[in-house]
Formats: C-alpha cells, sequence, structure tokens
C-alpha cells in the first residue's frame, strides 16, 4: 500500500506544474497524397506549408507509400526554397528483418545505406526492394529539428517499417544531420527508380 500511495503522490506532484497539453502540442500543417508521383515536396511558404522557426521540431508520417516500381523510398532537405535537394548528410542505418517463412531473423547495421558528408538523398528503407504486390507499403516517421537554425546542423531521426518483394518484414532505424548551418526550407521524398504509385505525407509542428 505504501508503493501505491508514493505513487499517487508522485503524478499529484508531476500534475501541479500543468497539464500534459500544456507541455506541447502537435500540430497539423499540410497533407500531400501520390498518385503516380515522381516527388511530393514540402516547401515553406507554398501551398500552405510551414518549415521555418515556428516549431523546434517537424513531424512527417508516411503511410500506405505504395511505389510503381521496385526500389527504395528517399528523402533530401534543400536551403534555397527546393531549387535543389542536395544538403550533405552524414547518417546512421540498421534494421530488424523477419520473413513470412520464419526462416530467418536478422539486426544488421546497413553501410550501404549510411551516408558520410554526402549530398546524395537518404534512403528510409533498406535490405530489399519494396514490394508491389496490391497489400504491401511502407509506413514510417521522420523527425527533423530545429530546421531554421542559422547556428547548429540539421539532425533528423526516421523509423520505418514495409513490406519486401521477397515477403520480408523490415523494420528501419535512421538517424543523421545535415552539415549546414543554412536554414533548411524544404524537402523532398521520392523513390530511388519510378514513382510514388500511392501513399500520402503529412506534416507536423510539434511545439
Amino acid at each position: 500500500m505504501s508503493i501505491v500511495k508514493l505513487n499517487n503522490q508522485g503524478v499529484k506532484n508531476a500534475t501541479a506544474f500543468g497539464s500534459i497539453t500544456g507541455l506541447g502540442s502537435m500540430t497539423f500543417i499540410k497533407k500531400l497524397t501520390a498518385s503516380s508521383s515522381a516527388t511530393l515536396s514540402f516547401v515553406d511558404g507554398s501551398n500552405g506549408v510551414v518549415l521555418d522557426d515556428t516549431y523546434k521540431e517537424y513531424l512527417f508520417t508516411f503511410n500506405n507509400i505504395h511505389p510503381s516500381a521496385q526500389g527504395f523510398f528517399t528523402f533530401n532537405l534543400s536551403t534555397d526554397s527546393g531549387s535543389n535537394y542536395n544538403v550533405t548528410k552524414t547518417s546512421t542505418f540498421f534494421y530488424a528483418d523477419h520473413n513470412e517463412s520464419d526462416s530467418e531473423a536478422l539486426l544488421t547495421y546497413r553501410t550501404g545505406e549510411d551516408l558520410a558528408n554526402s549530398t546524395a538523398f537518404q534512403s528510409l528503407c533498406s535490405g530489399d526492394t519494396m514490394g508491389l504486390e496490391n497489400d504491401e507499403n511502407f509506413a514510417g516517421t521522420l523527425h527533423l529539428f530545429n530546421p531554421s537554425s542559422t547556428t547548429f546542423s540539421k539532425h533528423f531521426i526516421a523509423r520505418s517499417i514495409f513490406n519486401s518483394q521477397a515477403n520480408f518484414l523490415f523494420d528501419s532505424y535512421i538517424a543523421g544531420y545535415g552539415n549546414t548551418t543554412s536554414a533548411v526550407d524544404a524537402i523532398q521524398f521520392k523513390m530511388d527508380t519510378g514513382n510514388i504509385d500511392a501513399g500520402d505525407i503529412c506534416l507536423y509542428g510539434i511545439a
């Protein structure tokens, strides 16, 4: 009983500082829906997109991303309102996988998908290409921190999950930074081959 009383008191003390909503909130900004789209781009100040110092953190969610060809879902950053998507990045990448036949399960670091001071598009999935069957898709999240800073590099963290063409489940973990002190004001998503056949990406600001 004493443990329960202590926990209850701890909750009372925590809530005394304010409600959970007082600690921060998530604000919906923009949704882009793919339809055989070569790219999906969020550019600050364009079509209702906010990607500036309004928020210190931005969250992108990926829902039912389906490719037109077997490949990998990728992103890159821009410091010139989308004229170029070529921010230099350094990142890490590892995943866990498991196939439907239960014959293989791995935890693997992917040197082929990490970047070392590279302007290439960052992959958000790896291990095997995305599947094309009607029920196969990609989903996940990407956090971008303080993109408008002109002092610090631009950190990002992503996690994704997808069905591969070989009937594997891949659970990927990606983290890195844009090696620039210029403000990042746009981000672009695309397949490394083919189009984004369907799916949507939502952008939120985190207060």
